[in-house]
């Protein structure tokens, strides 16, 4: 934080670990403050808020005319957290950042925090005013005057600090976990982590919560679920100087936007609305030189919490955004180091990347603290979940088996997990920068973009699979434009906004193309170029090469893919990926089907109008989704299903719980259900409401299209095939009872145009027509009457004869996220997070 602005300081008195005294008064003289974080000393720790032993006294100046006594930065964060993935409340995790304005209100300090969402720039005070008044602030707290004279004012602080600043108990309630309530007498604020240095003052409190009637998420985390503790930090900072200089967002970048704005002090030709990029404050010793240095680097700080070795990767991984920076024209202005030991790593003064403990795989975050007035990053916080690397060195060993370890070669699990972290790292560090997603990075040559999920890239030589590729090493060119294009610095008397599309329109020019979230993530998204964990510039064609893989990881899968010593058991948790392997390459292909190529233009770029897939393009990615729906695919070695069928013994753990397939056969591994799954997967990304909409939309205004007519009766072909026998035939009973019921489900889909509708409708009767001819084995037989059946019931006896079996089957975490499908016959469970 450079050349903050000078604010009046603030002392502190811890009164008892329940008390603060806050004390307001002129700016004391100046001291030099410690440099390095710490307790509280012996002696007084002058800062933004000095801090003295024994106490917590903020010393803020007389009140103001508008009875202000002082305006800070504030962040809640989480400094101890419940490591159950699915509540969310894990240590390092960001609160969002406000403006907090303490304000004398007659004998009580008032705190607020301001609204910024709506303001008159360059406004008049009467326009100013307006605004204040139209759009509430949110206050959160009042404490009454201990005492006030010629000195300043004094207020007890604690109530502000032992508020439930993340609202603990509501998100617990919203997840199920409980219904819980602060315990006063047995929270506190922890005096040791109190923290004062010329910019930021950091306060951490310990706030217990019980509960009479805990979750089962807690009870599985907790020794005793009745009472928890989540330690709550909060930072309070100086405001940044108004020296910032900010920048419009640009939707071609990839850049992520912090600050939306109203604007109502606009003229009516300035849009009302502005939207600016988050971005550190980063500035060249010699703003004219197209090479400089800086005056203050990037560094952000590795936890301490990683084992050695996954430190270094770490480190080695985000330490590639120097390469953007350098290319930028930025010397030396992005630097990655280890976290000094004995500091807080909630302390305000630091970039952390945080290594994050679970009870089950999660999300990895990138996340900032922000001026909400300007988009400045204060802070940057990283936090990447441990058990991502043992699920990915479990996948490593699925595919080239356990005996490869600690050989150091390219098909070593150990080595190609750490190139994973390194990927995981880079990724999330580049949020913290400021860059969104960009889902289609894969799909420029050579993954040009580390804003993507990246699959490991498999190739197949001589019959084998072969891992030597599986990682980009570096930035890719994509990285290097975005940070390019939001850290630029322009020569004075630069036009920055004709450079800076200048720079848009280039990479237009060179074929970047970017995705975001919003437009990846759906299962009917229409854009298909915006896939997570996908590979290539051919989905069709890569698809088969995974199918592939896929195939050649699965003959081979057995006892020799576990370590030495490891239970048989293992075996079940380590097929799922391999099994599903093809899961996130068949998304992307599906995309292709009723997809539209559309770009987040700029009037005059000329990449306004939206195109729609050519339809022999469509039709080759429907057959190559039909071979996904083969029971030949779905069906497994006849070796290597004995094997799976081993249990653990003992109490189980939620890890392997939550990581296996499905199954109705008790011990018994249940290869049909295993089958379903994947099926399902398959069907649930075809059928998409949007999707099926979309093709009606694209046949009517050309008749070469693929149709939906053509889509359901390729798929009614596929489905009523009865060339398998044996176990085959009963994967096949298993894929058409799934289509059976997505049909089903479509019938009444209020999402669906009525021209959609129509045509599930018909075809739901000619399915029923050809199941009802009989033909096959007494099962097929008795199988494909149920679905006729069922196919041509009323609505509510269509319900009735579905309800046993049209619950989709849960799909083991992956993405890292597992099925979010919604269960239409029953209540949706609350939502599980895994990584």
């Amino acid at each position: 934080m450079k050349a903050l602005r000078a604010l009046p300081l603030v002392a502190l008195t811890i009164l008892s670990a329940r008390s603060v005294e806050v004390v307001a008064q002129p700016v004391p003289p100046a001291r030099t403050p410690s440099s390095t974080p710490g307790s509280v000393t012996d002696k007084s720790l002058f800062g933004l808020l000095p801090t003295d032993k024994g106490g917590q006294r903020i010393l803020l100046p007389v009140a103001g005319k508008d009875g202000g006594i002082g305006r800070y930065l504030y962040t809640p964060s989480i400094a101890g957290g419940l490591g159950a993935a699915e509540i969310g409340l894990d240590r390092a995790r960001l609160g969002e950042t406000q403006i907090l304005l303490f304000r004398k209100v007659g004998n009580r300090v008032l705190a607020e925090f301001e609204n910024l969402r709506f303001r008159a720039l360059n406004g008049d005070a009467g326009e100013e005013q307006a605004v204040r008044r139209s759009f509430s602030g949110s206050p959160i707290w009042s404490g009454d005057i201990v005492s006030e004279d010629e000195k300043g004012i004094s207020v007890d602080l604690s109530g502000l600090l032992m508020r439930d600043a993340f609202d603990v108990a509501g998100r617990l309630k919203a997840t199920k976990a409980g219904s819980y309530k602060i315990a006063a007498n047995l929270s506190y604020i922890d005096t040791a982590q109190t923290l004062a240095f010329p910019d930021n003052v950091e306060f951490e409190t310990a706030l217990t919560f019980t509960s009479d009637d805990p979750g089962p998420a807690i009870e599985r985390v907790l020794p005793d679920a009745r009472g928890l503790t989540v330690r709550v930090h909060h930072s309070f900072i100086r405001l940044p100087d108004d020296d910032f200089h900010t920048r419009a967002h640009d939707p071609r970048t990839g850049t992520s936007v912090q600050v939306i704005r109203n604007n109502y002090a606009a003229a009516l030709e300035e849009p009302i609305v502005t939207r600016l990029v988050r971005r550190f404050r980063l500035e060249k010793v010699d703003p004219a030189a197209q090479r400089s240095r800086v005056q203050k680097p990037i560094i952000f700080y590795v936890d301490r919490a990683a084992p050695q070795a996954i430190r270094t990767a770490l480190m080695e991984g985000a330490q590639w955004w120097a390469q953007a920076f350098d290319a930028a024209g930025f010397i030396d202005a992005f630097r990655v180091e280890e976290l000094p030991a004995g500091v807080n790593p909630m302390d305000a003064r630091y970039n952390v990347v945080a290594w994050i403990h679970r009870e089950t795989r999660a999300w990895s975050t990138g996340t900032t603290i922000v001026d909400p007035r300007t988009g400045e990053i204060v802070r940057g916080v990283v936090q990447l979940g441990s058990l991502r690397a043992w699920q990915d060195k479990l996948i490593f060993e699925g595919l080239v088996g356990a005996a490869k370890e600690g050989t150091g070669g390219p098909d070593d699990p150990i080595q190609l997990a750490r190139a994973r972290l390194r990927q995981l790292a880079v990724h999330e560090v580049g949020h913290a920068l400021g860059l969104s997603h960009n889902f289609a990075g894969s799909t420029f040559e050579n993954s040009a973009s580390v804003m993507d999920y990246p699959a490991p890239r498999v190739s197949i030589k001589d019959g084998a699979l072969d891992l030597s590729d599986a990682y980009a090493t570096g930035v890719g060119a994509w990285d290097r434009f975005a940070i390019d294009w939001l850290y630029r610095q322009f020569p004075a008397g630069t036009d920055e906004k004709a450079a800076l599309d200048a720079m848009a329109r280039a990479a237009q020019a060179r074929g970047y193309r970017f995705v975001a979230d919003g437009d990846t993530r759906g299962d009917g998204d229409a854009q298909p170029w915006g896939n997570m964990w996908d590979d290539g510039t051919d989905a069709v064609a890569q698809l088969s090469h995974i199918l592939a893989v896929r195939r050649i990881a699965l003959d081979r899968l057995g006892l020799d893919n576990l370590p030495a010593g490891a239970a048989a058991a293992d075996l079940r948790r380590m097929i799922v990926p391999i099994y599903l392997f093809h899961r996130y390459q068949l998304t992307a292909a599906s995309k292709l089907i009723g997809g539209v190529d559309y770009a987040y233009a700029v009037k005059g770029d000329g990449h306004e109008q939206a195109l729609v897939v050519d339809a022999a393009r469509q039709r080759a990615a429907l057959r190559a989704l039909l071979e996904t729906l083969d029971p030949a695919t779905l069906d497994l070695p006849d070796r290597l299903i004995p094997l799976l069928s081993s249990v653990q013994s003992g109490t189980p753990d939620r890890q392997s719980e939550i990581e296996l397939l499905p199954g109705r056969t008790a011990a018994a591994f249940d290869w049909a259900r295993a089958a379903e799954v994947a099926a399902d997967g398959s069907l649930l990304a075809l059928l998409a409401p949007e999707r099926l909409n979309r093709m009606v939309a694209q046949r009517a205004a050309d008749a070469g299209q693929l149709s939906l007519d053509e889509l359901l009766g390729t798929l009614d072909d596929r489905v009523t095939a009865t060339t398998q026998s044996g176990r085959q035939a009963e994967i096949a009973r298993q894929v058409r009872a799934r289509y059976a019921l997505r049909l089903v489900s479509l019938a009444d889909d209020k999402g669906l145009s009525s021209t959609a509708i129509a045509i599930v409708r018909a075809h739901m009767q000619s399915l029923a027509d050809r199941l009802g001819k009989g033909g096959g084995d007494a099962a097929d037989t008795a199988h494909n009457r149920y679905l006729a059946t069922m196919l041509t019931a009323s609505s509510d006896e269509r319900a009735k004869l579905a309800e046993p079996i049209a619950p989709p089957p849960p799909i083991p975490p992956g993405a890292p996220i597992g099925s979010d499908a919604e269960c239409w016959f029953c209540m949706p469970a609350a939502p599980t997070t895994a990584e």
